[in-house]
């Protein structure tokens, strides 16, 4: 748009996020606005920075290749109160284990956490997907073509991510009597670890006892 200052670029920009409701890509504002991704970006991170210095009600979400205007976290419990929403419950444990396997060794299947965990974890990801943290992306060309998960975009506005490489570092998911995962991404079985051999070791009785023996012997 040439007859467009920054500003009216600025508030046009905003006017489009707030309509759509759902997260927009950034080659649709281009596209709309007839301008390069470089000077969206720029326009789009400026937005963002200004609701987050100014402490405004809304926020802007940067998720990969995609910004969404969404309320603050800050005014949460008021606004559930206004419209009377419950607050969502806590993730259990279980479920946050499962979530990070799937959001480190994403797509994989539901097999494979299971082998990880030792337990069986149908119910979990059942849950995960009706909370849409994870969601179907194709299957596994192998025998029985399981289900393929992989995480969402409500995944990243839940952990505040903007890309799956805003994730830490991988998580140590070892637990007693479970599979875990090894440096090469091997899953290790700790009960095969705990059966090989130990090297003895000889004792300070056990050679003395053999020295005596063989003072006996001569």
């Amino acid at each position: 748009m040439e007859n467009m200052d920054m500003k009216e670029i600025e508030s046009a920009i905003e006017g489009i996020l707030f309509a759509s409701g759902e997260p927009v890509q950034e080659e649709r504002i281009c596209t709309a606005l007839e301008l390069d991704k470089p000077t969206v970006q720029q326009m789009l991170q400026k937005l963002m920075d200004y609701y987050a210095y100014e402490r405004r009600g809304i926020r802007l979400l940067h998720m990969e290749e995609t910004w969404q205007l969404c309320s603050s976290p800050d005014y949460a419990d008021i606004i559930r109160k206004a419209f009377e929403i419950r607050k969502p419950a806590k993730l259990s444990q279980p479920a946050l284990e499962v979530l990070t396997i799937f959001a480190y060794y994403q797509p994989t299947t539901r097999a494979y956490v299971d082998q990880i965990r030792g337990v069986d974890s149908s119910y979990t990801v059942g849950l995960l997907l009706e909370r849409k943290l994870i969601e179907e992306c194709g299957r596994l060309q192998v025998p029985g073509r399981p289900r393929l998960y992989r995480t969402t975009k409500n995944f990243l506005r839940a952990f505040h991510l903007t890309s799956l490489n805003d994730l830490p570092e991988m998580p140590d998911l070892i637990t007693e009597g479970q599979m875990r995962i090894g440096d090469n991404g091997e899953i290790i079985d700790p009960d095969a670890e705990m059966a090989e051999p130990a090297e003895e070791e000889t004792t300070e009785e056990e050679t003395q006892s053999e020295a005596s023996d063989d003072m006996d012997t001569e």
